[in-house]
């Protein structure tokens, strides 16, 4: 798939390139063409305006005043339309008078003959009461010559250019299919551990709505251990697909966050006193640092959800005993929110992957499997806020998540 719509990209891009370089050679062409003919033009036309000066119109031999240009030959034809006179270089016009011959008076003629090419242009004109036809001619063989190369250049130049345009254009075409293709590959993970981790729940509610069908006679405390799980299942299932559709909505930003000003430290003691129990249950600690009064400007519910998640996460990651700290501060520019445990830490090379969709660093490490979304929801709301997020970690003595938010800033 991919491969097609790079070759189509590339005749697209060179077809578009080789356009404008042959306008770019025609018009090159044509303003080179123009400057050179102009001078001639001007000559012969200048010669014309010359004849019609009043004054003597005859000169030595019985030829007309001819042009001051010496590049410019004049002939002379008779009523009968043929040549009566050439002032100089006779053997070329005498020889191809069929050539030469006048087709028609004040305008500009282009005539060829043996090798040699000329421009021409006659007026009528009366010698000793007798209607003639002057004719000058100008020499424009080496103009012809010049055009030629040019043209051969042009048209060589050209040539190189579109190949060089096709290769370019499938080098570039395959340089602007990369992201295009890591985002591809990223939705079809995507969407395939999205299928893997709706798959699991569902397994077990089938299996054991299967074996509560086994045993209809049962009563609700005989089955209550299939009965927990189901439910367990379906809170898990109902929370992935809240997670699912969040992050689906913020890759097409249809989520808006509703900014006001409010107190965090109001928010977290709220936060603190939620998780306090469940800190209690499973024997750890959870302790809050911070001061009285800090103001700031974001969305109430969305930095909720992140504290969550990060609590979430540290109660996870944290064995009895442990220890969760929670410490806010800020400074004249700048909200610093850090989230500190002694847990199980995460290993270096596993930091920098921790938000991506999907990603856990090993199963096996924690006591409940999650989905691998919650983080990436979190950098999210921490990136809509315009904050940045450092994590700094060590295998066996805790994680900390470190997120500088800017202050007061409501776009």
């Amino acid at each position: 798939m991919f491969q097609r719509t790079r070759i189509r990209l590339t005749i697209l891009n060179s077809l578009v390139f080789i356009i404008l370089i042959g306008v770019l050679a025609t018009i090159i062409y044509s303003y080179v063409e123009s400057r050179l003919y102009r001078d001639v033009n001007t000559e012969l036309f200048a010669a014309v305006e010359r004849i019609k000066q009043p004054g003597p119109i005859e000169r030595p031999g019985g030829l007309p005043m001819g042009p001051r240009d010496p590049r410019i030959v004049v002939l002379v034809w008779n009523e009968s339309n043929e040549m009566v006179n050439v002032d100089r270089n006779p053997t070329v016009f005498t020889d191809n008078q069929a050539e030469f011959s006048p087709k028609g008076l004040n305008k500009l003629q282009d005539v060829q003959a043996e090798g040699f090419y000329f421009r021409t242009i006659a007026v009528k004109e009366y010698l000793e009461s007798k209607e003639i036809t002057v004719q000058f001619v100008r020499n424009i063989t080496s103009e012809k010559d010049m055009l030629s190369n040019l043209l051969l250049i042009l048209v060589i130049g050209c040539s190189i250019g579109s190949v060089c345009a096709v290769g370019v254009g499938f080098f570039l075409a395959g340089k602007a299919l990369v992201p295009i293709k890591e985002a591809w590959q990223k939705q079809q993970e995507f969407v395939s551990d999205a299928s893997h981790e709706l798959r699991t729940p569902l397994a077990v509610i089938q299996a054991k709505t299967d074996l509560l069908w086994r045993s209809p006679s049962s009563t609700i405390q005989d089955q209550a251990v299939e009965i927990s799980i189901i439910s367990k299942e379906c809170r898990r299932l109902s929370k992935l697909v809240v997670n699912l559709l969040t992050l689906a909505r913020s890759d097409s930003d249809q989520l808006e966050m509703e900014k006001e000003e409010f107190l965090l430290s109001t928010l977290l003691h709220e936060i603190m006193e939620h998780y306090s129990e469940i800190a209690i249950y499973q024997e750890k600690t959870l302790r809050l640092d911070v001061s009285s009064s800090i103001s700031f400007v974001g969305d109430r519910e969305r930095l909720y959800q992140l504290m969550v998640i990060l609590l979430d996460n540290a109660l996870k990651n944290t064995n009895e005993s442990g220890e969760i700290v929670v410490t806010c501060s800020q400074s004249v520019s700048s909200i610093l929110l850090k989230v500190q445990d002694n847990g199980i830490g995460i290993e270096e090379e596993h930091i920098s992957k921790i938000f991506d969709r999907f990603y856990q660093v090993a199963k096996s490490r924690t006591t409940e499997a999650g989905a691998g979304l919650g983080l990436s929801i979190a950098k999210w709301i921490i990136d809509k806020h315009h904050g940045k997020v450092k994590v700094y970690s060590e295998i066996g003595k805790g994680t900390s998540f470190e997120i500088v938010f800017p202050k007061n800033r409501k776009t």
